[in-house]
């Protein structure tokens, strides 16, 4: 089908309104966004994409979108300045009396009409139509897809490619999961103090010079060149390797599954510690991120204990994962908490009831299989 030009009824949800935009078969040279008062700032996101991908936008401004009548009368003028020209539309947006009254004219002006399946990935044509459902093509990269919720990427999209010393290091990480646990939990409290005071050195106490297994776990960091230890004073090679050994190790242990999964799964793009920014300048933070099947991935990766008083509580850290990849990639985004310790009943119940996926203590040895078969279903 030739299709010119989208009517697109914006919404909080970019997705079904992007999607078809920018597929191969389906990518008109103009959209035509209808939007409320409610939904400029969605329609500014929306905008940027299509003309950053070559696509022509109007905007026409609803001044009622609760108003059926003033809604027709807008929608009828657009069709009759449109009048012959090769239009379609996206019935999958706006309000519910937006699209009633888009598909009545619709109908009158002879535009055919589509509705996008998140749960499928297809276009669904509606009305008699010889081809009834459209695949959607998988090519959205993060910035385009994160640029239609409103959030632009700060600085490079980092993809480490850890040395064959730090994957070594990972690999002792994993496979000693449980007899590692206490000595970790003490390495990540010296690091975060040092990050606090923004330092590269650390003193321990009497305590901690005198355990074995901190001892033997500072040794395997020495050796991958993450620190040196002279005394009682920890010396981290660079922030970088700071933030590794608070960590960070778990993020790259998460992201290299990823990509050995990558082209069995067909993702199309990935990343490791994003950072995006909304338009009022909110930071937020990605550990792990990927798109799959035209949805955006979310993992949430945590070495720390979470049942001590002063560190973040497991369910604190569920909810907020909920609420962040929900804003920033909307109700398709799925998610996963990858924990080094394991969580208890109560905090796996939270985590089912907020559609959150989770791979913790052992479970990360199997860690690869567990993203193959998040990402198919």
């Amino acid at each position: 089908m030739n299709i010119h030009t989208h009517i697109v009824l914006v919404s909080a949800q970019a997705a079904p309104n992007l999607l078809p935009a920018l597929d191969p078969a389906l990518k008109p040279q103009e959209a035509i966004l209808l939007v409320s008062e409610k939904m400029r700032p969605k329609a500014d996101a929306l905008e940027k994409v299509f003309k950053e991908s070559g696509v022509k936008t109007q905007r026409i401004a609803l001044e009622d979108e609760h108003d059926y009548t003033k809604l027709e009368t807008t929608l009828m003028n657009l069709a009759a300045e449109r009048d012959g020209q090769a239009i379609a539309l996206n019935v999958t947006g706006g309000t519910k009396l937006m699209a009633l009254a888009a598909q009545s004219i619709a109908q009158t002006a002879g535009w055919p009409v589509f509705y996008v399946d998140v749960d499928t990935d297809e276009a669904i044509w509606l009305g008699n139509h010889q081809h009834p459902r459209h695949p959607l093509t998988e090519h959205l990269k993060l910035r385009h897809y994160l640029m239609g919720y409103g959030y632009d990427i700060e600085g490079q999209i980092e993809r480490p490619q850890p040395n064959a010393k730090l994957n070594q290091l990972i690999d002792t990480l994993i496979l000693q999961i449980g007899s590692l646990e206490q000595p970790l939990s003490q390495l990540n409290w010296l690091t975060q103090l040092a990050e606090d005071k923004k330092r590269l050195t650390v003193e321990m106490d009497d305590r901690q010079c005198d355990s074995i297994g901190l001892s033997n776990l500072l040794r395997n960091f020495e050796d991958a060149g993450v620190l040196t230890v002279q005394g009682a004073v920890i010396h981290y090679a660079d922030e970088a390797r700071r933030s590794f050994a608070k960590g960070g190790w778990l993020e790259h242990y998460v992201y290299n599954c990823v990509c050995r999964i990558t082209g069995k799964l067909g993702i199309r793009d990935k990343a490791s510690n994003l950072n995006v920014i909304d338009g009022n300048g909110v930071k937020n933070e990605m550990d792990v991120a990927f798109m799959a099947r035209n949805r955006l991935f979310v993992v949430e990766c945590k070495t720390a204990r979470m049942d001590k008083p002063e560190a973040p509580k497991a369910n604190d850290t569920l909810f907020k994962l909920a609420e962040t990849a929900g804003r920033i990639g909307g109700l398709g985004t799925q998610k996963m908490l990858v924990s080094y310790r394991p969580l208890r009943d109560a905090e796996k119940k939270l985590a089912q009831a907020l559609n959150i996926k989770l791979a913790c203590g052992s479970e990360l040895q199997r860690l690869e299989e567990r993203l193959k078969h998040w990402t198919k279903s």
